[in-house]
This record gives structure tokens, C-alpha cells and sequence, in this order.
């Protein structure tokens, strides 16, 4: 999931079907906001909670305007596409038990792009208080 401008945030669903996501979505979704996604089937019924908006890429229909909204879901795209890329270019396969590290790494890439080296290094810092890092053979 992405907030349009703001931080991404990714998950390991181990199967995918409109209940977990729209399970995720709850989880991780404020009620009431703009949703945006494609016309998968799964994300049904979201429109009773949010301002749910889809575009079919089906049709060849990639966004729209809506007044001044801009219905579109290339920023999740554009992030799966870099974390696919990073897979089949750099790790060439990922294990499912780490999968979970794997995307965390992929979250904080896209989250502080736009820093500098040095709020890169500080915030990095900060999520290592009060943690010790163990080797397990």
C-alpha cells in the first residue's frame, strides 16, 4: 500500500484473496479515505467504507480525472515494480522465510528516498536504539 505522497507500506500475504485484503486494507487504512486500486474482483464491497475508486486496466484505462481527483494506481506500481526488479536483478531469489526483511528493506528505499546521506544515517539510527543485533548459526 501506498499513501499518494507519503510512505509505502508492504506485507506478506501468503494467500491473497479479498478477505485478507481486505483485511490489510482495514489494518492499515484509515475508514472513510480515498482508496484507489485496479478492478480486481477482491476489493469489492470497499466502497461501504471508503471513498473506493478503481480503474480497469483491463480496458487499457490506466487513470482518470475525476473533477480534480486523480484516479490512479502508479505509485504502488512503481514501487512493486522496483522491489520486482531488485528480486530478478540483484537477489535473484528470495526465501519465504525472509521475505519479510526483504520488504521492510524495499519499505525504508522508497520512504527515504528523498532524504539526504545524513537523515538517511540519523533516521536509520534511531530504529536501532535499544536493539542488539545477534548472529544465529
Amino acid at each position: 500500500m501506498v499513501q499518494r505522497g507519503g510512505p509505502v507500506r508492504s506485507k506478506v500475504m501468503p494467500t491473497v484473496n479479498g478477505a485478507n485484503l481486505k483485511q490489510a486494507i482495514r489494518d492499515n487504512v484509515q475508514i472513510c479515505s480515498q482508496l484507489h486500486t485496479d478492478a480486481n474482483y477482491a476489493y469489492r464491497g470497499l466502497q461501504h467504507e471508503y471513498e473506493h475508486k478503481s480503474v480497469k486496466h483491463m480496458a487499457g484505462e490506466f487513470s482518470r480525472h475525476e473533477g480534480e481527483n486523480v484516479i490512479t494506481t502508479a505509485s504502488v506500481e512503481s514501487f512493486f515494480s522496483l522491489l520486482k526488479r531488485g528480486v530478478v536483478g540483484t537477489f535473484h531469489h528470495i526465501s519465504a522465510q525472509h521475505l519479510p526483511l526483504y520488504l521492510a528493506e524495499f519499505d525504508h528505499r522508497h520512504n527515504c528516498r528523498k532524504m539526504t546521506d545524513g537523515e538517511r544515517k540519523d533516521f536509520g539510527l534511531t530504529k536501532a536504539v535499544g536493539k542488539r543485533l545477534i548472529y544465529r548459526a
